[in-house]
C-alpha cells in the first residue's frame, strides 16, 4: 500500500514516542474553547482515555468542520466532522480511496498488512463476497437460537451478590463466543481471539502492547495459529466457516501470508470490538446515564430494536475510519490535495446537531435511528451490521427478562485510542427481577 503524498511516513520511533509519553498524559486537558484549531490534533489517546474529545468536536462542526491538523505523531490530516460531509467521503469511493489504511496509522513499510476493507473495487467487492455469506439471513436465523442460549448461560453464571466486571463477564465473552463460531475456532483458546483484537487495535495503547516487537511477535502468533487452521480446512471439503471461505474462495485462495493475517486481523475486530463495546456503552447509557430510557423500555419491550440502533449511533464503537484523496476535491470550502490523509469522524457525526434533536442523549424512540453512521456507508458498509444487531437485540431481551436494573458502580475505564472507542472495564451490580 502506498503511503500518502503529501503526509510524512509515521515512523515506528514517533509511534513508539507517542505510544509510551502521550502527548498530554497526566496534563490538564485545555478547554475547547481555548484551542487553536489551525493547529490543534484530537488523535491524542488521552483525549479519548479521559471521554474528553466531545467538546472539541462540537466547536469544530460548529467553526471548522473540514478541518486540517497540520502535525501529529502520524503526520498531517483532515478531520472531517459533519454527517454530511461524512457522507459525502464515504460513499465517493472513486475519490477517497481505502488503500493505504483505513486509520490514522500508516503502516510499515516492512509489515504490511493488506485487507478487503482497505482495498479499491474490484479486488475490495470480490473479497467480500467471498465472506459476507457467512452474515446471510439464513445463518442469521440459525444464529439467534445459539446466541439467546449463550446470552442465558452467562447471566446463569453470574454472581448476582457481588459486584462484577460487565466488560469481562458478559461483552467480551458473548462477543467472543460468537467470533469462535463464525470461524470454528477451537472453543477452548476463544480467548486468544480477545487478545488478538486488543493487540492489534492497542499498538499505541502501554496497557496492551509495550514493544513494537512485542506488536508484531503476537500478530505472527495469530497467523501461525490460523494457518494451522487454514491448512485443516483447504485439505478437507468446503464448509461454512470463515476459514473455509477463505480457503476455498476462488479470490482468496491465494493469499500471502500477510494478506490472509490482515484479513483475519479485520474479520476478528469487525466481530468482536463493535458489538462488545456497544453491549458495554448500553449498559452505560441505558441504566446509568439515562435511566427513563430504562423505565420506557421496560414499559414496552417492543422498543427494542429501535433502542439498539440508538445504542449504536450513541456508542459509535469505531471513532474514526481513514481515507486517503486520489485527486484534488472541494469540499466544505477547502481543497482536499490528492494523497491527503482523509479522518471521518463518525463519533462526531452521530452527535452532529444538525442532523439529531438532542444528539448527546440516548432517546430510544428517536425517528430514523437506522440512519447513524456507525456501520458506515457505500461499498465499505460493515458487512456484518445485521449479525451485531441481533446480538444486541438478544442480549437486551434478555436483559429485560431477568434483571430489574444493571447499577453501574463507578465511571467506566475508557481505551486511549481514537479507533476503538471502547472500555476495558465496567464494574457493576446486577438487581434480578423479583
Amino acid at each position: 500500500m502506498a503511503d500518502t503524498a503529501t503526509a510524512p511516513e509515521a515512523t515506528s520511533v514517533g509511534v513508539e514516542a507517542f505510544r509510551k509519553n502521550g502527548l498530554l498524559k497526566d496534563a490538564k486537558l485545555p478547554k475547547a474553547s481555548d484551542i487553536d484549531l489551525s493547529n490543534f490534533d484530537i488523535s491524542d489517546p488521552e483525549y479519548w482515555r479521559r471521554d474528553a474529545f466531545w467538546d472539541y468536536f462540537t466547536r469544530m462542526r460548529k467553526e471548522d468542520p473540514v478541518n486540517w491538523c497540520p502535525d501529529s505523531p502520524y503526520g498531517p490530516y483532515w478531520n472531517i466532522t459533519t454527517y454530511k460531509d461524512i457522507m459525502t467521503v464515504d460513499t465517493s469511493h472513486g475519490v477517497f480511496s481505502s488503500e493505504g489504511g483505513i486509520t490514522i496509522v500508516d503502516q510499515d513499510a516492512d509489515f504490511q498488512l493488506p485487507m478487503f476493507i482497505a482495498m479499491d473495487p474490484p479486488k475490495h467487492d470480490l473479497q467480500r463476497k467471498t465472506v459476507q455469506s457467512i452474515v446471510g439471513p439464513d445463518n442469521l436465523k440459525s444464529f439467534e437460537a445459539l446466541i439467546r442460549s449463550r446470552t442465558n448461560g452467562i447471566f446463569d453464571s453470574l454472581d448476582v451478590s457481588e459486584p462484577f466486571d460487565w466488560v469481562d463477564k458478559v461483552s467480551i465473552e458473548l462477543t467472543t463466543m460468537m467470533l469462535a463460531t463464525l470461524f470454528d475456532f477451537p472453543f477452548e483458546d476463544r480467548r486468544k481471539l480477545t487478545r488478538w483484537s486488543d493487540v492489534a487495535t492497542g499498538r499505541n495503547n502501554p496497557d496492551i502492547v509495550k514493544s513494537e516487537e512485542q506488536w508484531r511477535g503476537e500478530l505472527l502468533e495469530c497467523l501461525g495459529y490460523f494457518t494451522r487452521l487454514w491448512n485443516e480446512r483447504v485439505n478437507a471439503e468446503p464448509k461454512g466457516d470463515l476459514i473455509s471461505m477463505l480457503a476455498h474462495g476462488e479470490h482468496t485462495r491465494n493469499m500471502s501470508p500477510q494478506e490472509y493475517l490482515g484479513n483475519l486481523i479485520l474479520l476478528i475486530v469487525g466481530g468482536n470490538d463493535t458489538t462488545r463495546n456497544s453491549m458495554t456503552g448500553g449498559v452505560l447509557a441505558m441504566m446509568h446515564k439515562w435511566p427513563d430510557q430504562w423505565e420506557k423500555l421496560k414499559a414496552n419491550p417492543d422498543l427494542v430494536p429501535s433502542a439498539v440502533s440508538e445504542i449504536i449511533r450513541w456508542q459509535t464503537p469505531l471513532a474514526h475510519m481513514r481515507r486517503t484523496a486520489l485527486q484534488d476535491y472541494d469540499i466544505g470550502g477547502k481543497t482536499i490535495r490528492k494523497g491527503d490523509k482523509v479522518l471521518m469522524w463518525y463519533a462526531s457525526g452521530n452527535r452532529d446537531e444538525t442532523q439529531y434533536t438532542r444528539p448527546n442523549d440516548l432517546w430510544i424512540e428517536r425517528p430514523m435511528v437506522r440512519r447513524h453512521l456507525s456501520f458506515g456507508f457505500g461499498i465499505h458498509r460493515c458487512v456484518g451490521n445485521r449479525l451485531a444487531e441481533l446480538q444486541l437485540q438478544v442480549l437486551w431481551e434478555e436483559i429485560l427478562k431477568r434483571f430489574d436494573k444493571i447499577e453501574v458502580l463507578e465511571e467506566p475505564e475508557h481505551i486511549p485510542s481514537s479507533f476503538v472507542k471502547g472500555y476495558s472495564k465496567m464494574m457493576v451490580r446486577v438487581t434480578p427481577k423479583a
